[in-house]
């Protein structure tokens, strides 16, 4: 038990994030004598941030792992990792030329990372705000576009086709489900604090799985969309039994995208 310690925490606006966390933030749980100061980014802001070893606790894409692994242990709670939740390439309605250049939600972002893994061929790779995406490749300003969050929910209102699923691109290459993005704590903070936090999350994903009504306000005002297909949606796909927990067959799939054995 870490009485009164206060622990910097960086999540994401995006309602998967809110959905997990709200109950942490709004103290509808024991958070046992812990204490979290919450801020909000965009998830290449989030890699960047634990890249520089900023936040004690923070959300991340599961290909900047590698990078930090020295400075933070991953979560065995808090993933984003599934079947059928992979970022979506798209491209203009009636586009029939190679796509060469792609826009990407990030740098960092596993939709980058698979984009170079599942399509070697695509030369150029513009990292850009993710919420900005599906509105620049319409535009024109790229040949096709990958969109993540609750962009994968609309872009059929806007005049673009989907080109590609690289969720089910993985998965049918791997077998395995796809992992997108995680919750890492400082190394530095000990063993003995990352299981107390590690318990505390699972006990705010079951609160909000039992109460999944409670967080609709505090999601609301942090979402890109606020309609509450595209949210319940949204949260259905990413928020998961391995959410909960990894698992054996989580970690097997982290293990394939990164490279890694121990994270």
């Amino acid at each position: 038990m870490s009485d009164g310690k206060v622990l910097r925490l960086a999540i994401s606006p995006c309602p998967n994030d809110t959905f997990m966390f709200d109950a942490i933030v709004n103290g509808r749980i024991d958070c046992e004598g812990l204490r979290f100061e919450v801020e909000y980014h965009d998830i290449e802001d989030l890699n960047r941030g634990v890249v520089a070893l900023g936040p004690d606790i923070s959300k991340i894409s599961c290909a900047v792992l590698p990078q930090i692994v020295g400075g933070y242990r991953l979560l065995d709670s808090g993933a984003a990792l599934g079947r059928g939740n992979g970022p979506l390439l798209v491209r203009r309605k009636g586009e029939q030329e190679a796509i060469k250049r792609v826009l990407v939600p990030g740098e960092h972002t596993t939709a980058n990372a698979l984009v170079c893994r599942l399509f070697p061929e695509i030369e150029e790779r513009k990292p850009m705000l993710f919420s900005e995406i599906a509105a620049a490749v319409e535009r024109g300003e790229a040949d096709a576009g990958v969109l993540i969050h609750e962009g994968r929910f609309v872009y059929e209102r806007r005049n673009l086709e989907l080109v590609a699923d690289l969720g089910l691109e993985w998965e049918r290459q791997m077998q395995l489900p796809l992992p997108l993005g995680g919750i890492v704590i400082r190394r530095e903070l000990g063993e003995e604090l990352r299981v107390q936090v590690e318990r505390i999350l699972r006990r705010s994903i079951e609160y909000a799985f039992a109460n999944p009504t409670l967080s609709r306000e505090y999601i609301k005002a942090h979402a890109q969309e606020l309609e509450d297909d595209v949210i319940d949606k949204h949260i259905a796909l990413f928020v998961n039994e391995f959410s909960l927990s990894m698992g054996k067959q989580g970690r097997e799939a982290m293990m394939r995208l990164t490279g890694l054995e121990e994270f």
